[in-house]
């Protein structure tokens, strides 16, 4: 950056208060800018202690005409398009920025942009780490943690940025080196109105991939995503060994690309058919990049997952594992963590819902479930859709310590005892972080005698 702030007297308004919204202002004001924030609801404790400590203007609980004093006007990643302020803004012939718009001009380093419906925090954290292993400077950011406009001129070489359909919703030009969608699978669906408005906000980072970049996609979505051009590589089970082809094997339980081995899956930690997948894209952004792929691949095995994302919590001496997927919040990521996992479950399922539909979930729990065990406020209306499909093998309880009370009185050798839920925390947890560690401390509670388990 030059020494003169590039923004001094510039005025402007960040609409929201979130994580984003707030690095937002901070790298703003750090530029020179004469900053302003607003929130529709109450802003959180150290959010605000941030804001008074530096002198930024605020207001929560409501937008006021002070929005419309900035020259430019900013929106958090999580803003919705409905927003009546939105609707004001765009009756006065203002257009928001959206959070990349505003923050990647500042960005030095190669930006690899990662979305999809689920798999996409363990992909960026682990590409991030496997670029490090190799010696560069890199970081994740976005949705994984700190927002993109924390690292403006941070010396880095990359950037894994975790990008959601908000964030692309109001993104209209990025310079990305590469990209990476996981999967797609119907979420979001109150936000975005219906799902082929969900997948276009995240086929819109397909367009960011500058001429040189690279892209990888999942076949299956090949046609959703409506994106055959550049230089894009495709994953699929079981595909020809060909240039853009990353094929994973169940047979000889390896991926490759172009005819060589990118790893082999036991070479990782990680746990499910779906985290090889997730690995897979990972290893081929190395090779796309021009990095060392073979050296990047002897550090898989040092790569620990996300918490609550099929993060294997203990196994007792008896052979039962206990597996906390807690971000498993739709019924696309539940069923991708019950068909990724070995052996039969008990599935603990439930928690405040999303508008999907639960006979989503029928195929899976007939398929790799002993049984499910269900709780939280979406618990009858899936009672209902299992019911109405022919699954009984359910059981509804009053919260997770009676469910993980029952799913361990029913649990075998061999068997795994699975928190994915298909619903969000918000009924009765602050997130998914607390509802897992919750389920954390009750496993190691009631799992058996602690000197009778392992914990990994």
């Amino acid at each position: 950056m030059s020494e003169k702030p590039v923004m001094d007297g510039m005025r402007l308004t960040v609409l929201g208060a979130g994580t984003s919204g707030i690095s937002l202002a901070f790298m703003a004001h750090r530029l020179g800018a004469d900053v302003f924030v607003s929130d529709s609801a109450k802003i959180s404790g150290p959010a605000l202690a941030r804001l008074e400590e530096a002198g930024i203007p605020y207001e929560q609980g409501g937008h006021t005409e002070n929005v419309f004093s900035g020259d430019i006007i900013v929106v958090g990643s999580g803003f919705p398009p409905k927003a009546p302020i939105i609707a004001k803004l765009r009756e006065r012939g203002a257009s928001p920025v959206g959070e990349l718009d505003f923050a990647l001009p500042f960005i030095s380093s190669r930006v690899i942009g990662v979305t999809g419906s689920n798999g996409k925090t363990t992909t960026t954290s682990l590409l991030a780490h496997l670029i490090r292993a190799l010696g560069a400077k890199c970081r994740a950011a976005g949705n994984i943690g700190s927002a993109i406009a924390d690292f403006a001129g941070a010396d880095l070489d990359y950037i894994v940025l975790e990008l959601s359909s908000f964030q692309l919703y109001w993104t209209k030009s990025a310079n990305l080196a590469g990209a990476i969608v996981t999967n797609l699978a119907p979420d979001h669906i109150d936000w975005h109105g219906s799902y082929e408005n969900y997948a276009a906000s995240k086929a819109r980072i397909l367009s960011f991939v500058r001429d040189e970049g690279f892209s990888v996609i999942q076949e299956r979505d090949r046609e959703t995503l409506g994106y055959c051009g550049g230089i894009n590589y495709s994953l699929s089970w079981g595909g020809a060994h060909e240039t853009q082809v990353i094929s994973l094997s169940t047979k000889e339980k390896n991926a490759m690309m172009g005819g060589v081995e990118l790893f082999r899956f036991c070479e990782t930690n990680l746990i499910g058919v779906h985290n090889m997948e997730n690995t897979a894209m990972a290893m081929a952004a190395v090779k796309l990049l021009g990095l060392d792929a073979e050296s990047a691949r002897a550090s898989l095995a040092s790569y620990e997952a996300p918490p609550h994302r099929c993060r294997l919590v203990l196994t007792t001496n008896s052979g039962v594992r206990y597996i906390d997927d807690s971000k498993g919040t739709n019924i696309a990521a539940s069923s991708a963590a019950m068909s990724s996992i070995e052996g039969p479950h008990i599935v603990i399922l439930g928690g405040r819902g999303k508008n999907e539909d639960y006979a989503g979930l029928l195929e899976p729990l007939r398929k790799f479930a002993k049984c499910a065990v269900l709780i939280g406020e979406e618990s009858d209306n899936i009672a209902a859709a299992l019911e109405s499909g022919g699954y009984m093998n359910f059981l509804k309880t009053g919260d997770m310590e009676s469910a993980v009370k029952i799913a361990s009185g029913l649990a075998c050798p061999g068997d795994s005892v699975l928190l994915s839920p298909a619903c969000t925390s918000w009924d009765a947890y602050k997130n998914y972080e607390e509802r897992g560690e919750h389920f954390t401390s009750l496993v190691m509670k009631y799992a058996g005698d602690k000197n009778d388990a392992v914990r990994r």
